[in-house]
């Protein structure tokens, strides 16, 4: 066992942190009111580079603040077991308080939940909602939290922090544990971990996929139950106070947050819900390469910037769902949180990913079977995996697995491409296969464990068996239309909303922008839509073109 509380030696030299990493982290660091004090465990033995990593990241920490000290243990070690370690790398964060700890070296993206435990432990406040902290005070027995990461997932390190901020709130009885699925294959492997973020409460009693709002985290966290309805259970729209509004935006991506910063600019009070989580598909997209002022940015930085930008003038309402919508003399929105009466609305609910509608897809959902590349293609590292689609989603998720180590393929109905041309002569160069006129016509595995593809040549109408890990969807995208079904809005042959130039829809003071509308359904274009939907709105509500 060895002690190190911020001494500085000779092999303390060379920074392991790049200099401006150690800028932010610093600047950070000076707003802790208290310590933070680190427990580390390794083992020779077991995942020695990582070890070395962490030790050093840790030693940097360390030099950045004096009010971080750390400890290193042996896994072997008396300590160890006192502290239930058996794993290596694992850091655990104060722990004489807390329960919070990192199994494997958490230097990829969950670096971002690291950096927040260290701050929510300086300060010893969960930053939990008044709503979460009602919702946790019910839990009288203890939970076990596992949530299971990849380095590259944007969406990980949000549901840690879920977890983090539970086990502050309840020292003794929660348990949080960030998992990296490379460092403890094992362990993933035990869980099926095929999709991430997965989040295991009490060894499996209950699952959560994917990242989740706050309120619906704490909810399941305490029943183990799916909380589809949890607002209704505690506390539904029909109890709250009646909100009034200028405008509700539904549809928290890059076409809601613009609307709300263009109506809150404009005079009119709006708010904007968003049943998932804010940014929409940006979010999983790996790398956005054009869009105006950014050369190459990750999409959930992207969505972070556009986020912050809105928040400052709007309310952004995650975890709302808009159930119902009454049209009258006023525009009723009922959530599941709250029951709106505005003076207009913007629907920028967006689509969502297309099925293949093949035998096994919802089997394996999951399980090798996904809709986003950059949350679960590190776990396919020097695996097989086949990418479906031809367009810039694609071409983009094809890229991103070779770069990771993944024997990608990709699948294609037809015999050429109609992405844009810079991917098109990316793939080339990187040498990716492709499989021409082909569809797939099953997702087949043994057990839990996707194995192969069933795949048809349209051509020459040949069957095969393509041997794979895992296969990710991109082909395409089916409106996210039920509310405007709902009210009667007049859509296309597609399901999409038709609006005019000035994003007006066929009733009157409602409004429609992104990819709900169909078109181009970029970035930039939502944008726009959604300013202009705003613009519309003030504009309509000053003089309403429908009474003339």
């Amino acid at each position: 066992m060895s002690l190190f509380k911020n001494s500085k030696t000779k092999e303390q030299d060379e920074w392991f942190l790049p200099e401006d990493s150690r800028k932010h982290l610093t600047e950070h660091f000076s707003k802790m009111p208290g310590e933070v004090r680190f427990e580390v465990f390794t083992s020779e033995e077991i995942n020695a580079p990582f070890n070395e990593y962490l030790m050093k990241f840790v030693k940097d920490l360390g030099r950045l603040s004096d009010n971080i000290s750390y400890e290193e243990f042996p896994l072997e070690s008396d300590q160890a077991r006192r502290r239930e370690v058996d794993a290596s790398p694992t850091l655990l964060v104060n722990p004489d308080d807390y329960d919070i700890r990192f199994q494997g070296a958490p230097l990829g993206e969950e670096g971002q939940s690291f950096i927040t435990a260290i701050m929510l432990a300086s300060f010893g406040q969960s930053g939990l909602s008044d709503e979460s902290k009602n919702l946790l005070a019910e839990l009288d027995e203890p939970r076990n939290v596992d949530v299971f990461v990849s380095p590259t997932c944007p969406y990980c390190p949000g549901q840690v922090i879920n977890a983090i901020k539970c086990a502050i709130e309840k020292p003794g009885l929660i348990r949080a544990r960030c998992v990296e699925t490379g460092e403890n294959e094992k362990l993933a492997r035990s869980h099926n971990v095929g999709s991430v973020p997965l989040t295991v409460v009490d060894g499996g009693e209950h699952r959560m996929d994917g990242l989740f709002p706050e309120q619906r985290f704490v909810v399941e966290l305490v029943t183990k139950q799916s909380a589809e309805n949890f607002a209704h259970s505690h506390g539904a729209a029909d109890t709250q106070d009646v909100e009034e509004v200028d405008l509700v935006i539904i549809g928290g991506g890059p076409a809601g947050l613009t609307a709300g910063i263009y109506a809150e600019r404009a005079g009119l009070t709006a708010v904007v819900l968003e049943k998932n989580l804010v940014g929409g598909q940006v979010a999983t997209t790996p790398t956005v390469e054009n869009y105006p002022g950014f050369p190459s940015v990750p999409g959930m930085q992207l969505v972070d910037i556009m986020a912050r930008h809105a928040r400052e003038y709007t309310t952004v309402r995650e975890g709302e769902e808009a159930v119902e919508i009454k049209v009258g003399r006023n525009i009723e929105v009922i959530s599941n949180m709250h029951h709106y009466v505005a003076r207009a609305l913007v629907l920028s609910t967006g689509a969502v990913y297309r099925k293949l509608g093949v035998p096994g897809e919802d089997e394996y959902w999951g399980k090798g079977v996904s809709f986003c590349a950059s949350c679960d293609a590190f776990l396919y590292k020097g695996k097989k995996a086949a990418v479906v689609g031809g367009g810039n989603t694609a071409l983009t998720d094809a890229l991103h697995l070779k770069s990771l180590g993944v024997d990608v393929t990709i699948i294609h109905r037809r015999d050429s491409f109609r992405a844009q041309q810079a991917l098109v002569d990316s793939v080339e160069k990187q040498g990716i296969p492709v499989l021409w006129n082909t569809v797939v016509e099953s997702i087949e595995g043994e057990g839990e464990e996707l194995t192969h593809l069933h795949v048809r040549n349209v051509a020459d109408d040949s069957e095969t068996d393509i041997p794979v890990n895992a296969v990710f969807m991109a082909i395409g995208q089916v409106p996210g239309n039920d509310l405007a079904r709902m009210i009667g809005l007049k859509t296309d042959d597609a399901g999409f909303v038709e609006v005019d130039s000035r994003m007006r829809t066929s009733i009157p003071r409602i409004y429609a922008a992104g990819d709900i509308v169909g078109g181009l359904q970029q970035i930039v274009t939502a944008i726009g839509e959604g300013s202009v939907a705003a613009m519309s709105a003030f504009e309509d509500l000053s003089s309403p073109y429908w009474k003339k």
